[in-house]
């Protein structure tokens, strides 16, 4: 007889960071070019020369490319998946046959074995055609169960699921639920062990591909006993087994195509041999499956920045006002700039932290961070760019368009697709917290221990006299380095000169670090409260490398003949642009309204500005904010179906 499920955990924000805390990686094996940025260190050897992939992977990568361009321009109907909410299942069936649910699994389990740079390369082809597709393919192997198992999967676990998942199975991905975000530690999805089967109960929100998945990796939390060290662990289950049902499929403002549910597990039996990893590594595993994964949404972000541009350029060319093409006054022009520069600007990104990882020689988990969050960020500004330079036809729909006669252009739709991808597999707030405490890692190694109110005096005293060793021979060297240099990175200079942005972002990372350094001296233990500024300083970071992976691209294209004089302009246009926000953001560390925010929000919180909210009518229906996940059977239909 299983034992109870757990009750929701009960846990105090010590607590709750304690856990994420223990679920980081701790160690930094490899060199990272994004933390010794932060740290001051523009280390421009680890990504100059542009690393790049092998013949082999650029011949598997452009022959699937070729077949998967040719599918997505005639299976592939975005508008029909648009008005009726639904991938269809013929388009579901393509890619399988086409092998698109194996792009990243090995060929020895029957999939494409594609790089992450070509996978992302046809994450970016499939989202042009339909974000909703994209979205379907991204989860089922970003997160879904083929990239846990390649990471965490023992031989047998790979060999009974992978082939599944490389052609047949859709995957999903659970550890959201109703009450359970970003904090992991109140998760309250069980897992009671019984015999030599886990028991599952609890509810899971956002299930992407849920609704149709066959294979499901579900975060649950194994209770400590006799035998069992518990804790979050990660689990692969068959999504027919009894007691398993979609209560809901979910609806958007966007990605209207996405089958994403509400699924409920009610005593639901997995086999040991179904865990991944030991017990207590879910979390581990499920951020270490991210570090990478999170580079599928960037991918989304480049394919609708390059549209964006396409579109841009074609009806600003075509549309007239005062006499000449819109385009050529200067408000609507700067908007192009902008898209044209930032597309650039955000594919070197992606390729960059893509083809380190797939070289494996650098630890990416800032850099893959990195590139999602200011991909995100950018990727919705053009997309509403866009809508700005299209007008009153930029907020019409694709059918309303066509209807009365014009060409179906879906910029609205864009714009609400891309609006998740800031909310997405970390939102942009949390992303910089997590950002942050990888940036600050260094630091709080050799002094974490002053600022730890649990450490005795004898444990702050050693971690003093660590601190002052490692900053006596680090500060000096945040002094003064190549930016200051006139002659620094002048491989970069041709016609257009790129060595001042180089120089630039040099001697920005050492400011950078200056400000960190100073912030932590003066809020100490009160810094991780700080999310303000520390969000500003991860923004930073964010634009510093953009601004590098933009300047190694433009020289890697200039190298190979390939529009390395256009790449030059482009670059060059981006570091300007990316210039000016670093110093808005500089002096917003220091010059802000944060503690007056802070004040405020007391306020409404404690009812000040209630008289403020009357004159309305709020159309918001009844029900509580959060819905009721207590375990037990469920009492709705069930709505999974499988697509055969």
């Amino acid at each position: 007889m299983s034992a109870p499920p757990l009750k929701k955990p009960v846990v105090t924000e010590r607590e709750a960071r304690q856990v994420a805390e223990a679920a980081r990686e701790q160690d930094w094996r490899k060199p990272s070019f994004a933390k010794e940025l932060f740290l001051g260190r523009f280390r421009l050897d680890l990504i100059h020369p542009h690393p790049v992939p092998t013949d082999e992977a650029v011949r598997r990568g452009e022959q699937f490319l070729a077949k998967l361009h040719e599918f997505c321009e005639t299976r592939i109907d975005g508008a029909l998946i648009e008005r009726e909410a639904r991938i269809p299942d013929e388009v579901v069936h393509g890619l399988k046959e086409l092998g698109a649910l194996g792009m990243k699994i090995d060929p020895k389990y029957g999939g494409l074995g594609l790089t992450q740079v070509y996978y992302n390369k046809a994450l970016a082809l499939v989202g042009s055609a339909s974000p909703a597709v994209g979205v379907l393919l991204s989860a089922h192997q970003s997160i879904g169960v083929p990239q846990p198992l390649k990471l965490f999967g023992t031989d047998e676990q790979k060999q009974r699921f992978l082939p599944r998942c490389a052609r047949t199975d859709i995957s999903a991905f659970l550890l959201t639920e109703p009450d359970v975000g970003s904090d992991p530690a109140r998760l309250a999805t069980s897992a009671v062990p019984d015999g030599d089967d886990y028991v599952l109960d609890g509810v899971k929100l956002w299930t992407t591909n849920g609704v149709v998945a066959d294979l499901l990796v579900v975060m649950a939390r194994v209770p400590r006993s006799e035998g069992h060290k518990g804790g979050i662990t990660a689990f692969v289950v068959e999504a027919g087994s009894p007691g398993i049902t979609v209560e809901n499929r979910n609806a958007f403002m966007g990605l209207r195509g996405i089958e994403n549910g509400v699924t409920r597990f009610h005593q639901v039996r997995v086999p040991a041999a179904n865990r991944v990893g030991p017990e207590g590594a879910g979390l581990k595993i499920a951020l270490t499956t991210l570090n990478t994964g999170r580079l599928s949404l960037p991918a989304s972000c480049v394919a609708a920045g390059k549209w964006s541009l396409k579109i841009a350029r074609e009806w600003s060319a075509a549309r007239e006002q005062w006499g000449k093409p819109v385009a050529h006054h200067e408000a609507v022009g700067a908007k192009i700039s902008f898209i044209a520069a930032t597309t650039f600007a955000l594919e070197a990104v992606l390729d960059l932290s893509s083809q380190m990882a797939d070289e494996d020689r650098n630890d990416i988990r800032i850099e893959g961070a990195l590139a999602k969050l200011i991909a995100s960020e950018m990727g919705w500004r053009m997309a509403d760019e866009l809508v700005q330079i299209r007008g009153g036809r930029g907020f019409e729909t694709a059918d309303s368009l066509a209807a009365r006669g014009e060409r179906a252009v879906p910029a609205e739709q864009v714009l609400r697709d891309l609006r998740i991808n800031r909310i997405f597999e970390g939102s942009t707030e949390i992303m910089h917290l997590l950002i942050a405490r990888e940036a600050v890692d260094a630091h709080l190694s050799v002094a974490g221990d002053l600022i730890d109110p649990d450490k005795s005096l004898q444990d702050k005293a050693r971690a003093g006299a660590n601190a002052g060793v490692f900053y006596a021979k680090w500060l000096p060297k945040l002094v003064a380095g190549p930016g200051q240099l006139p002659n620094s990175f002048t491989e970069f200079k041709h016609e257009v000169d790129l060595s001042p942005h180089l120089r630039y972002v040099e001697r920005h990372a050492r400011k950078l670090a200056r400000s960190t350094f100073y912030a932590m001296s003066r809020w100490q233990g009160r810094m991780e409260t700080k999310q303000g500024f520390l969000g500003r300083i991860v923004d930073i970071g964010a634009e510093l490398f953009a601004m590098s992976a933009a300047c190694v691209r433009a020289e890697l294209l200039r190298s190979r003949g390939e529009h390395g004089r256009e790449a030059y302009q482009l670059a060059d246009v981006f570091c300007r642009q990316s210039r000016i926000r670093v110093e808005e953001l500089f002096a917003r560390l220091w010059s802000n309204t944060d503690d007056l925010d802070r004040k405020v929000v007391k306020g409404v919180l404690a009812g000040t500005y209630t008289w403020l909210e009357q004159g309305i009518v709020d159309p918001s229906g009844e029900g509580p904010w959060i819905a009721d996940t207590t375990p037990g059977p469920s009492e709705h239909q069930n709505v999974h179906r499988t697509i055969g």
